[in-house]
């Protein structure tokens, strides 16, 4: 099974909700993920874009059990 790390933006304004996913992928090894929990509406842009630009891997949007929306990277390199 391969590492994840969920990083809890849920009350963070934009751009900290990709600092914090920046910093967590660090830590993070090939095939491994990284779950934002974000509750700002740039976050559903902003994550894609972030992984376009790194050359990662978006695997998607979900939500958690309290319903915060999630967003999903797979670290390819």
């Amino acid at each position: 099974m391969s590492a994840r790390i969920e990083v809890d933006c849920r009350d963070q304004p934009c751009p900290r909700p990709i600092i914090e996913l920046a910093k967590a992928f660090g830590e993070l090894p090939v095939g491994g993920e990284v779950a934002v929990v974000a509750r700002d509406p740039a976050a559903r842009y902003d994550v894609p874009a972030w992984c376009r630009m790194r050359g990662q891997e978006y695997v998607g949007e979900g939500v958690t059990d309290t319903g915060d929306p999630l967003y999903v990277v797979r670290r390819t390199s």
